[in-house]
């Protein structure tokens, strides 16, 4: 299990835009599931919405996206590699994401090329899938 910390020594994110707060299944350049706690305190929450705090959909999807990043930067081809989010596709958000709902976040690489790759990701609260979606990625000298 990765925690916040051992997570910022593998990808560059770091808060106010870490979205992951542990890593808890982890099988490099394969698939990876992560957590983040939604507390209320995160700054996005102060424009959106003030009366009804929503967490922005496409801050799910980088969420998916820095699991993404930490399975593939576990493997030494590509620890120093830049994972840049190049676009994503079939997207369907299902649900709200609030304060005190905890996100589980699946990312699978299904294409992984030189210098390019693509991934299915799902972000749950409990068993109710939130958000879903196809990301591709580029991958970068640093």
């Amino acid at each position: 299990m990765l925690n916040k910390e051992n997570i910022k020594k593998i990808i560059p994110h770091r808060e106010p835009f870490l979205f992951i707060d542990k890593v808890t299944e982890i099988e490099p350049l394969k698939r990876g599931v992560g957590y983040k706690e939604i507390t209320g305190d995160e700054a996005f929450f102060k424009g959106h919405f003030p009366e009804e705090p929503i967490m922005p959909g496409v801050l799910i999807l980088e969420a998916i996206s820095q699991v993404g990043a930490t399975i593939l930067r576990m493997d030494e081809a590509y620890k120093d590699k830049l994972i840049l989010f190049a676009g994503a596709d079939e997207v369907k958000w299902r649900r709200k994401v609030v304060p005190g709902d905890t996100l589980r976040l699946e990312c699978e690489v299904i294409k992984l090329r030189r210098n390019f790759g693509v991934g299915e990701g799902k972000a749950y609260v409990g068993d109710e899938l939130a958000c879903e979606g196809i990301l591709k990625f580029i991958i970068a000298d640093n």
